[in-house]
């Protein structure tokens, strides 16, 4: 048996005629850019979430590094971020000319919220909440300390769509929410795709001029703006899956608490969920000793797994200027050189996860 980490077919095929006529109706719409299926997804998406706006653009990392410009975060200043992110986290701070300062992670894998005060200087602006795999950092501490010391709150959504903490959605705690609907992200389209979200009046105002070129009627620019915007398509797409997927997290619930029930192998650390959190389960995440080894005999028995990720983002060579030593954050170093993620997609078939589940608990 051959069993991939991730598949994007499955989840196709389970509404793949809804799919079809929503890319049917789209191309035969001839409105491409900009139109209804943008103002609808913003709007259910926001509702979604309980937040006031949604700006559909780009991709992620432009939802990212929009919110920091916007927010007026630039050269010379500094934004607290977590030491264990994905690098596309640091781009957006870096982009825009500001300096990343990072903090260790906690057990769940996300910014650690009580050594975040300690890394504070009279040029830090911002604090980034990056949901890391699926679950909520601690945004009840995280905006306590933003309040004494005066700070904004970005918070990376990219793997945390419908997340939450004590009840509230991931995105909607900060100044702005960036989500991320890369194909493999639990709410993907079909190519790439990106949004803010905001409970700013103002500030939702000028994310819908700046990702049009700065303008909110064609040709009359008022702010200096740049071109990135979610398609009609992809729009599409996503309200076809924006009204699926309660059922799709519920699988993907029932996914992790099988691994959860069953792996029995002592030598991995199973994820654990944050009280007051609620996790999305954007990957299943394990930790173990030996990891390439462990990777290699998985392999070797048809099971493909991936590490999200082997390089922290200061140790990066586009990071090097930064001349961080790799033994600075000793905790985000060892998650990188342990930490495996399983299969893990809709549609894995019951008979795929007890076959993963036997191979690791013979290991």
């Amino acid at each position: 048996m051959h069993i991939l980490c991730n598949r994007l077919d499955k989840a196709f095929q389970a509404y793949q005629q809804e799919f079809e006529n929503k890319a049917v109706e789209v191309l035969r719409s001839g409105y491409y850019v900009m139109g209804k299926e943008l103002q609808s997804f913003e709007r259910e998406f926001a509702q979604f979430l309980g937040a006031s706006h949604c700006i559909g653009v780009g991709n992620g990392l432009s939802a990212l590094s929009m919110a920091f410009y916007l927010l007026g975060i630039g050269t010379g200043d500094e934004v607290i971020v977590p030491a264990n992110t994905y690098i596309a986290s640091v781009l957006g701070v870096t982009l825009n000319g500001a300096v990343p300062v990072f903090v260790e992670p906690d057990t769940y894998y996300n910014i650690n919220a009580d050594l975040i005060e300690e890394a504070i200087t009279e040029k830090t602006r911002a604090i980034l909440a990056v949901h890391l795999y699926g679950q909520a950092a601690n945004m009840k501490r995280i905006l306590q300390i933003a309040e004494k010391y005066n700070l904004k709150v970005v918070e990376d959504c990219a793997q945390s769509h419908g997340a939450a903490f004590e009840g509230k959605q991931t995105g909607t705690f900060g100044d702005f929410g960036c989500f991320s609907f890369y194909p493999t992200k639990n709410l993907g389209a079909f190519g790439d795709g990106g949004a803010l979200v905001t409970n700013h009046a103002d500030l939702a105002e000028q994310a819908k001029m700046f990702r049009n070129y700065g303008s909110k009627r064609k040709y009359y620019n008022e702010i200096m703006g740049v071109n990135s915007r979610l398609d009609e398509f992809q729009a599409g797409m996503l309200r076809i899956k924006l009204r699926h997927y309660s059922e799709l997290l519920q699988e993907r619930k029932n996914l992790a608490a099988y691994y959860e029930s069953n792996i029995k192998n002592p030598a991995f650390i199973l994820p654990k969920v944050r009280e007051g959190a609620e996790t999305v389960w954007h990957q299943y995440v394990v930790r173990v000793n030996e990891r390439d080894e462990v990777q290699r005999k998985l392999k070797s028995e048809g099971i493909d797994t991936m590490i999200h990720y082997p390089i922290p983002p200061y140790l990066a060579e586009s990071m090097r200027y930064l001349n961080i030593p790799e033994e600075k954050y000793p905790l985000a170093g060892k998650y990188a050189r342990e930490v495996l993620s399983m299969p893990f997609y809709n549609g894995m078939t019951e008979q795929e996860q007890e076959y993963v589940v036997k191979v690791i608990n013979s290991l």
